[in-house]
């Protein structure tokens, strides 16, 4: 239930205007390391024919605009893929709308609402994002500090600097340790970041490149925060061949027509790409070290509460 005061309390709390705060040296450091590498901001996109299936297309936010159907955004790849026939990379600060189930709403984890920095690299390997990522956050992680001083000495928090190569872990390894869903016992016992590499195929989306050699498994990654904060980054390389997307298609039993201007796309041409979203909520919940995303920003939308 929408409660005004609480809405009013949040907006003033100076645990919430700090980690906004912070947040908002994250952006600025972070396109200032995009612009660096080479990539072009794209602005985002909100409505469209088709979106991120994540795993139950038929769960959708759609809205009718001139007689025309559009779902709003889960996430940017389709797009993002779309933009490597025009640059070699590209960045976006991509607002997504997931509708969790609503025993989500405690997880301290997840809103229906959030904001991934969004990023995609044509011709490039799964190794390459990759490594784009642990320069990004070796970059951050000795950057804020320095410009977030005051807010940091407000929570307390001392940032570990990364540097090199983060810890790799199969996902069958992390299954057979920690049980099926792995990410909370994984990430309460690191205490570095570690990366979660080659999913099964049933767990993933149909955009996920299959290795050509090992069928069934994934080029893909997950990377999770240490000390119990759970994912931080997913992303891997992409289908771009038609014949693989529509086979992979067909295997999750999704109708193609729901993606038919995807698909038309494909058959003229995709490049190959790899990249990653990283959540900017989650993201901020680790640095500030906070309880949940909620006060990770302005209007949290949790799962099942009504919200500004």
């Amino acid at each position: 239930m929408l409660t005004i005061l609480d809405e009013r309390r949040l907006l003033t709390s100076d645990k919430v205007l700090n980690a906004v705060r912070v947040q908002s040296h994250i952006l600025g450091i972070a396109r200032q390391f995009l612009v660096g590498r080479g990539f072009v901001e794209i602005l985002p996109v909100v409505i469209s024919p088709f979106t991120d299936p994540l795993t139950d297309y038929r769960v959708r936010g759609e809205i009718e605009c001139y007689g025309f159907h559009y779902q709003i955004t889960k996430s940017m790849i389709f797009h993002k893929q779309m933009a490597m026939l025009g640059f070699p990379k590209v960045f976006c600060f991509s607002p997504n709308i997931r509708i969790e189930p609503v025993e989500r709403r405690t997880s301290g984890r997840h809103l229906i609402e959030f904001v991934q920095l969004d990023l995609e690299v044509r011709d490039a390997t799964r190794e390459d994002v990759m490594a784009l990522a642990e320069d990004f956050y070796a970059d951050l992680f000795e950057r804020l500090p320095e410009t977030a001083a005051a807010e940091l000495k407000f929570f307390g928090r001392e940032i570990r600097p990364t540097r090199g190569k983060f810890r790799q872990i199969k996902h069958d390894d992390a299954v057979r340790d920690y049980g099926k869903d792995f990410e909370l016992g994984l990430s309460q016992d690191l205490r570095e970041p570690a990366w979660i590499l080659d999913f099964p195929i049933e767990t993933r989306e149909f955009y996920d490149r299959e290795y050509p050699d090992r069928p069934g498994v994934l080029r893909d990654m997950d990377l999770i925060y240490p000390d119990g904060f759970g994912e931080a980054l997913s992303g891997g390389e992409r289908e771009h061949e038609i014949g693989a997307i529509e086979k992979r298609i067909d295997q999750k039993g999704i109708d193609p027509d729901s993606y038919k201007y995807y698909l038309e796309f494909a058959r003229a041409g995709l490049p190959a790409s790899a990249g990653f979203g990283i959540g900017m909520e989650r993201l901020t919940r680790y640095i500030c070290g906070l309880d949940s995303v909620r006060e990770a920003r302005l209007f949290a939308k949790l799962p099942g509460t009504l919200s500004l």
